[in-house]
């Protein structure tokens, strides 16, 4: 009997404990379903958006260029002077300046209470340090025009930083209100030498944005910076999704992978077309922000003859191109510089397309058609160019492509090279072009930027107008411009500098660049920066779910 109620005890004993067993198993299944359930609420709630770009961010130093990403750069790293919507210079790390009468020292009151990404203080002591690293490194930043006129900087007290210069130069703000060089890396990013143009230990910013995560040519993950100065961003985090082909970035939008394709040349303008024209996405085109060129290289002896240069420019039809390729969303343009930057408003005749003239002209120049009648020849060479490209712009291939064919019509041979970026603008800087599809540099740089590189040795730009023959007097003329105190003669000069520039047919207008900008419809406001190179994250706002 004893042992049968021993049996039964147990088996009581058994079956609670199974119970008990089978309802802690469905508690948690069902706290795991909360729980997932609450994750799930939390991920959706996240304000993160992913975006696309066609090449690595690069090393993220704030004093060097390419492979660098100027959107990527901006996120992390702030200038004394930001530039605003028309042209208008606001303070940034600098809260006031002053300008001597005779414009050659600048003083700046730096912006108290800023601090960089990692906690460490803002001052004029750390101004000077990346000033002097960028004048170590001053024959790569010739370009800028202040480079060349920097006499010495000063920290006058921990807020107060002094820049005197050799000569006036006018347009001081807006060099220092660019994306790069004058840009601001913390103590913990430079190198034990404190030469930056080596490289840098890490990127460590005054910006609203720190890089949090990095794999190369994979993705980089930005999250807000906890020590920010200014507004906190809208956005906690931003993935940026490294895709190198347009057609394959526009797939990974419309799958959901992407929240926003935002630039120059990110798709193509069929594609931009017709994700605009989709009810399921939110589209916006840019007012222009530069102008496509394309270099024809005077340095290379078939084009140092204005003949040959002027019968390129005439022998295609520009208006026909730009409004094809671009569907009518770019403008074709008739100046190397719109009529919407100081001093640029100047009457200039365009060049217009006529193919008769432009066969007399190559005619007159001593090229004439082969005996087979496909290629011209002077001398036993063949009127052949390479036409080098970005091959990650759709819009720059098609256009290579469609100038290839015309100029073929008139006994021109073109062999196309499309090249990485990087590569591109080394051959640019070696001189190592014929053909060269280039853009000025647009708000906050032009006009003065565009004049500079006219004149300054490096850029390709100089280079490209070596064999005009009144090369000297229009360096002499960038100068004057750029030093000039005097409103009237600077516009009379620059008016003189367009002109020249205009009639000699080796920078060629092809039209005037828009940014695209496509979202999904959780991003509810987009605003396009002022400033040509910044990121478009300040205005960016999501959807309240």
């Amino acid at each position: 009997m004893l042992q049968q109620h021993r049996r039964f005890s147990a088996l009581m004993l058994a079956t609670t404990i199974l119970l008990l067993l089978v309802i802690v198993g469905c508690s948690n299944t069902e706290s795991g379903s909360d729980s997932s359930s609450a994750g799930s609420d939390q991920a959706s709630s996240a304000k993160e958006i992913t975006m696309s770009w066609p090449r690595d961010i690069g090393t993220m130093n704030p004093h060097t260029y390419n492979p660098s990403q100027l959107f990527a750069q901006s996120m992390l790293y702030e200038p004394l002077i930001s530039y605003q919507k028309d042209g208008k210079l606001e303070p940034a790390l600098a809260e006031s300046w002053t300008i001597s009468d005779d414009g050659k020292v600048y003083t700046f009151k730096l912006r108290q209470g800023v601090k960089f990404s990692d906690g460490t203080p803002f001052n004029a002591e750390i101004v000077k340090k990346n000033f002097d690293a960028v004048m170590k490194n001053k024959a790569t930043h010739s370009w800028l025009g202040i480079i060349g006129v920097l006499d010495k900087t000063e920290v006058v007290d921990d807020h107060t930083f002094r820049m005197t210069l050799t000569e006036p130069y006018y347009p001081v703000l807006q060099d220092l209100s660019v994306v790069r060089p004058f840009r601001f890396l913390g103590e913990a990013g430079f190198p034990d030498d404190e030469d930056t143009s080596k490289g840098i230990k890490e990127p460590v910013g005054t910006g609203p944005w720190m890089l949090a995560e990095y794999k190369q040519d994979e993705y980089a993950v930005f999250k807000r910076n906890p020590n920010y100065w200014g507004a906190a961003p809208k956005l906690d985090q931003i993935t940026v999704k490294i895709i190198p082909d347009a057609e394959t970035r526009v797939l990974a939008f419309e799958k959901g992978d992407l929240d926003l394709i935002f630039g120059e040349g990110m798709i193509s303008l069929d594609a931009f077309q017709q994700l605009r024209d989709n009810d399921k996405y939110v589209s916006q085109l840019s007012d222009p922000v530069g102008t496509r060129d394309l270099l024809l290289n005077s340095s290379n002896p078939k084009l140092s003859d204005l003949r040959v240069r002027m019968a390129l420019q005439q022998g295609f039809n520009k208006k026909a191109m730009v409004e094809g390729i671009t569907l009518g969303l770019e403008e074709p343009a008739d100046t190397a510089l719109s009529k919407n930057y100081p001093y640029t408003n100047v009457d200039l005749k365009p060049i217009e397309y006529n193919v008769e003239q432009s066969k007399a002209l190559l005619d007159e120049a001593g090229w004439k058609m082969s005996a087979n009648g496909s290629v011209r020849e002077k001398d036993g060479q063949q009127l052949e160019f390479e036409m080098i490209f970005d091959k990650t712009d759709p819009i720059q291939k098609a256009m290579a492509e469609t100038i290839q064919a015309e100029w073929s019509e008139l006994g021109v041979k073109v062999n196309l090279t499309g090249l990485e970026l990087t590569v591109q603008i080394k051959r640019l800087k070696a001189n190592d072009f014929d053909l060269y599809f280039w853009y000025n540099y647009g708000a906050p740089y032009d006009p003065h930027s565009f004049i500079n590189v006219v004149a300054s040795p490096g850029f390709g730009i100089s280079e490209t107008l070596s064999a005009l023959p009144m090369k000297k007097e229009l360096d002499e003329q960038v100068h004057a411009a750029l030093s000039s105190t005097d409103e009237t003669k600077r516009q009379e000069l620059y008016g003189s500098i367009l002109t020249t520039l205009q009639e000699q047919s080796a920078i060629v207008p092809i039209s005037y660049v828009k940014k695209t900008a496509v979202y999904q419809k959780k991003i509810a406001k987009f605003v396009f920066p002022a400033n040509r190179d910044e990121h478009p994250f300040a205005g960016l706002e999501l959807s309240t779910p």
